[in-house]
């Protein structure tokens, strides 16, 4: 499951029915640069306002398992994406606030079910990471998965959402995305010559 970061914008911006619902498309409000877990934890300790601690570990868990940290930057827990996901499940102003706690605590739920059936161990985040990955593939692809296995997936297609989310709107994936904002010129050369042939200029 794991994926290059750029794969995976490719992956989002080509498969928009799913890895990014209409619905959280509509729901999700405007994003914003959100903190690191270390400027968090200045702070003092997060405390998770719509998770368990274990839940809250899983989805650490997990957000790494889709964007591990390599050699260009951190991995999506590093980069915040846990606090993120729960304070986009935790706002009061969403409209599908319910529904989507319920498949979130739902899916973590079926992740160690799955975990315990096959592995015989207490959950998800006691697996081995070959482990974690052989239960993740049953639901990473939409089109090679088990019928039975559709509300996991379903789960998995917003979980992986969120996740792109959080971490592409964090300093770590803005830097990772090497976008650099607005910056000032020392001085402008002009529209590039290729360019203005192409325009007929």
């Amino acid at each position: 499951m794991k994926t290059d970061r750029r794969e995976l914008l490719k992956i989002l911006s080509a498969t928009p029915i799913l890895a990014m619902p209409a619905a959280v498309e509509a729901q999700t409000p405007p994003l914003h640069v959100h903190p690191a877990p270390a400027a968090i934890a200045s702070k003092g300790p997060f405390k998770p306002v719509s998770f368990s601690a274990k839940e809250f570990h899983a989805i650490q868990v997990l957000a790494d398992i889709i964007i591990p940290a390599d050699e260009h930057s951190g991995s999506a827990s590093q980069a915040g994406v846990a606090e993120y996901i729960d304070e986009v499940v935790s706002d009061p102003e969403r409209k599908d606030k319910g529904r989507l706690m319920a498949q979130i605590h739902g899916g973590i739920a079926w992740l160690n079910l799955e975990a315990k059936r096959r592995f015989n161990v207490a959950d998800f985040t006691a697996c081995k990471p070959d482990q974690q990955k052989q239960i993740v593939d049953l639901i990473a692809y939409p089109a090679k998965a088990a019928p039975e296995h559709s509300q996991a997936v379903a789960f998995f297609n917003r979980f992986r959402d969120l996740t792109a989310s959080g971490f592409y709107t964090s300093k770590i994936g803005i830097k990772d995305l090497q976008f650099k904002g607005n910056q000032i010129l020392s001085h402008w050369d002009g529209c590039p010559p290729e360019v203005l042939a192409k325009l007929g200029f």
